[in-house]
C-alpha cells in the first residue's frame, strides 16, 4: 500500500490533536517546575480520572464496585502527598484489601452472593496499575533533583510517542504484533526507542548533568513504554472498547495518553531510588 504524500493530512484530526497535545505538555510541565500543591493536584486528577476509566474497562465483564476502588486511590495519593513512607503505603494497600474481602461477607450474608475475587483483584490491580506510578512521581518532585528526573521521564516518552508514530507511518514494514495494535511496527519501536534515548543524552547535556542516568531512562522508557502501550491495548482488546474516554480530544482517555507514562514512572522512581 502507497504511503500518503501529505504525510501530515494523513493524521486524523490533526489540530484538535496537536492543540490537546500542546495542552497536556504545557500543564505538566507547568506542574512539575511548579511542585508543591500544584504538581499534587494535577496528579491527583489525572489519576483518579485514569482510575475510573480503569474500573469502566474491568465492569464491562465483572461487576465491581466502584466506590472501594476511587477511595483507596484517593487516600494512596493523598498519603503520597504528604510524604507517607513506602512501608506505610504498602500496609495502607494491604489494608484495603482486607477491607474489601470483609465487604463481600456482609454482601454475602445480607444477599446470599458475593464477588470478592472480582473486587479484590480490581482494587489491588487498580492501584498498582494507576495509583501507585503516579504516587511515585509525587514522591520524585518532592526530592532533590525530582524536577529534572521528572522532565526527563515525560519528555522522553514523548519523544519515543511522535518518533515511533512518524517512524512506524514513513518505514514500517514489519508489523510488531498485529493481533494487539494492526499499525504498529519493528521499524516505529526502534525509532521511538532510539528517539527516547537520544532525548536522554541531550537533556543530560542540557542540565549538565552526569549521563548514564538519564541516557539509562531514556533507554527504558523507550522500551517499557511502547510495552505499556502494548498492554493497555490488550487491555482495551479484552473489554471490547476502542478508548478507554473520551476526555482529550483527538487522543481517547487520560489512560489513553498516559498508558506509556504509568510504567516509565515506575522505571524512574526505581533508578532514582538506585542513585539516591
Amino acid at each position: 500500500m502507497a504511503k500518503p504524500d501529505n504525510f501530515l493530512s494523513s493524521i486524523p484530526d490533526l489540530p484538535l490533536r496537536a492543540f490537546s497535545s500542546i495542552f497536556i505538555v504545557l500543564l505538566i510541565l507547568g506542574g512539575i517546575l511548579k511542585g508543591g500543591h500544584i504538581w499534587n493536584a494535577i496528579v491527583f486528577v489525572v489519576a483518579m480520572i485514569s482510575l475510573w476509566e480503569f474500573y469502566k474497562l474491568l465492569s464491562t465483564k465483572h461487576d465491581i464496585s466502584p466506590w472501594l476502588i476511587m477511595v483507596s486511590g484517593a487516600f494512596i495519593l493523598i498519603g503520597a502527598s504528604s510524604e507517607m513512607s513506602l512501608t506505610a503505603i504498602l500496609c495502607s494497600i494491604s489494608s484495603i484489601v482486607f477491607v474489601a474481602l470483609f465487604l463481600e461477607i456482609v454482601r454475602r450474608q445480607v444477599s446470599a452472593e458475593s464477588f470478592a475475587l472480582e473486587n479484590m483483584g480490581a482494587t489491588i490491580v487498580g492501584i498498582a496499575y494507576v495509583i501507585l506510578p503516579w504516587s511515585f512521581m509525587i514522591l520524585i518532585r518532592s526530592r532533590e533533583l525530582g524536577s529534572l528526573f521528572l522532565i526527563t521521564l515525560f519528555f522522553c516518552t514523548w519523544s519515543c510517542d511522535v518518533a515511533a508514530y512518524i517512524v512506524g507511518s514513513r518505514l514500517g514494514r514489519n508489523l510488531l504484533c498485529e493481533k494487539i495494535s494492526p499499525k504498529k511496527t519493528w521499524e516505529g519501536f526502534f525509532g521511538g526507542a532510539a528517539a527516547s534515548l537520544l532525548c536522554g543524552g541531550l537533556l543530560a547535556l542540557i542540565f549538565s548533568f552526569p549521563p548514564l542516568p538519564l541516557l539509562l531512562m531514556g533507554l527504558l522508557c523507550g522500551v517499557a513504554g511502547q510495552l505499556g502501550d502494548l498492554g493497555e491495548s490488550v487491555l482495551k482488546r479484552e473489554a471490547g472498547v476502542k478508548d478507554t474516554g473520551s476526555l482529550i480530544p483527538g487522543h481517547g482517555g487520560l489512560l489513553d495518553r498516559f498508558d506509556s507514562i504509568l510504567v516509565n514512572g515506575t522505571l524512574a522512581f526505581v533508578i532514582f531510588e538506585l542513585i539516591g
